[in-house]
């Protein structure tokens, strides 16, 4: 087996233990991942992924896995969490607009009983 083959088995080595770490802590939690968990994770096995392959080539697929898992993690993190606000302000949106549309619907059945006041008058 010449050098670029046990590189080449290291580095899928590595980023097989990657993928099987993350899937294996995904599993563990009994609720769904929220976004910003999401973002995390696939940032976090992006980077490991690419940082083994790029860590391959220069001979330290470990070093790079790690590497770009930590960055990738903490670019997944900032991602994620910017979308997380942003489905969090979208809900309380929606949550608004429910409650505008429901004062809009009794203040229409008042306008509608005060005319059949008027009417039998």
């Amino acid at each position: 087996m010449n050098d670029r083959s046990r590189v080449r088995a290291g580095t899928l080595g590595t980023l097989a233990c990657v993928v099987i770490a993350a899937l294996t802590l995904a599993g563990c939690s009994g609720q769904p991942l929220s976004t910003r968990e999401e973002g995390t994770l696939g940032g976090g096995v992006l980077g490991a992924g690419a940082g083994a392959i790029i860590g391959a080539a220069v001979g330290h697929p470990l070093a790079g896995a790690a590497i770009g898992g930590a960055l990738g993690g903490g670019t997944g993190y900032v991602v994620g969490n910017s979308m997380q606000n942003n489905q969090n302000a979208q809900a309380q949106t929606q949550n608004q607009i429910q409650q505008q549309q429901q004062q809009m619907q009794q203040q229409q059945q008042e306008i509608q009983q005060l005319k059949q006041q008027q009417q039998t008058e």
